[in-house]
């Protein structure tokens, strides 16, 4: 009986991941799984987690509501992993919290911008094989990114040759939109949809119309041999 008091007794957010180490950070809870090898991320993370980090490891997707039991999660370190995709919703249940996100030195070419202009946190997205395009674009305006290391967000590809290898603040400082080329590459879609439909219909109502002339003409046809059917009769 005592050891089920004890159990009962115990908060479940109190236990931590046997990879990983808890410690206390100014009465904030730390919870530490730098460098363990991990693939992806723990389940069984604290819920009165503060502080996580888990950097130095091999972790490759960050999927939806990864941390959405987190409510208290203010700092949180997934720097040095091999992230490729992070999908919409990582970040779910954390976004209004989270003060610190650090993403630097992954794999990540792209990401989509619902994940990351949702979030107050400061971000840290250096040295990552970005591929820059619009969606990049925005985040760079509109996300609170860390100053200190906007400066190492390179383009490692680009819709021009001449854009690689340049940070992609220099690039749009120098006047170029990556919107307004997706804009126009949309738009020429969309004239070119509007023309095949627009043939399809004249092409129709051509065959229509020459359809209807024939049978008229047949029918004309018809009706001028009657008469002429019926006079040889009499």
């Amino acid at each position: 009986q005592a050891f089920f008091c004890l159990l009962l007794c115990v908060p479940w957010g109190s236990s931590c991941p046997p990879s990983c180490q808890c410690t206390e950070r100014a009465g904030a809870k730390a919870v530490l799984c730098s460098s363990r090898h991990l693939e992806e991320i723990p389940k069984d993370i604290p819920r009165d987690a503060v502080f996580l980090k888990l950097d130095a490891n091999s972790i490759t997707r960050i999927p939806s509501n990864a941390f959405r039991h987190l409510s208290h999660l203010e700092e949180l370190d997934l720097s040095r992993n091999a992230i490729e995709k992070i999908d919409r919703a990582a970040f779910r249940g954390v976004a209004a919290g989270l003060r610190t996100l650090d993403l630097s030195s992954n794999r990540i070419r792209s990401i989509p911008k619902e994940a990351l202009l949702a979030l107050n946190a400061k971000l840290r997205l250096a040295n990552n094989p970005w591929h820059c395009e619009c969606a990049l674009q925005e985040v760079l305006w509109e996300a609170r990114l860390d100053p200190d290391s906007v400066q190492d967000i390179t383009c490692h590809t680009a819709p021009r040759e001449e854009y690689v290898g340049k940070p992609l603040l220099q690039v749009l400082d120098a006047g170029v939109n990556f919107c307004s080329v997706r804009q126009r590459t949309t738009d020429v879609a969309m004239f070119i949809t509007m023309f095949a439909w627009f043939a399809m219909v004249i092409i129709y109502v051509i065959c229509y119309v020459r359809h209807n002339r024939e049978d008229t003409c047949k029918h004309v046809g018809y009706l001028k041999a009657l008469p002429s059917t019926q006079g040889h009769a009499e």
